[in-house]
């Protein structure tokens, strides 16, 4: 079966199982290595990419579910060569140390920005606890998570360049 899929900007015509996770399709298929496999349970947030601004886990999510839908990764989250101010703050706080969390934990922020643009720190913490971390960095994550929220205002009130 041929799906259409849209992610990052861009369609592409698959042939693929509608029941093939979404997750499988992203990196195999599409080569994109910013969601990662966790738990494979969708309990981690490893795998989470956007769809429709909103976090979804990849793992447990087939293909056919986001047919139609616009999926963004954390590959795809850059615009115009630059970084979205959730990466930059996740740099800019050093908020890793192995990084395998940081795809869901960044995917997460950003939905959480789409709808929220001044999360309070419990409605930050509230959004994140559901994303795992095994090295234990969850301190430097609320703090990149804060940084976000500033660096996102700040990018919102930036005049459009023409």
């Amino acid at each position: 079966m041929t799906l259409t899929l849209t992610v990052n900007g861009q369609e592409h015509e698959l042939a693929v199982s509608p029941h093939t996770p979404l997750l499988n399709v992203l990196r195999n298929d599409l080569a994109l290595n910013g969601p990662k496999y966790g738990c494979g349970l969708g309990e981690c947030g490893a795998c989470s990419v956007l769809i429709d601004g909103m976090a979804a886990r990849t793992c447990v999510l087939p293909v056919s579910a986001a047919v139609g839908h616009n999926v963004i990764t954390l590959d795809g989250l850059a615009s115009n060569g630059q970084l979205d101010p959730v990466q930059q703050a996740f740099i800019e706080a050093q908020a890793a140390q192995c990084g395998y969390c940081l795809n869901g934990m960044i995917i997460t922020v950003r939905a959480l920005l789409n709808h929220n643009a001044q999360p309070s720190a419990q409605q930050i913490r509230t959004a994140l606890e559901h994303n795992l971390c095994r090295c234990g960095t969850h301190v430097e994550i609320l703090q990149a998570a804060q940084l976000a929220v500033d660096l996102n205002a700040s990018r919102l009130q930036e005049p459009l360049h023409e």
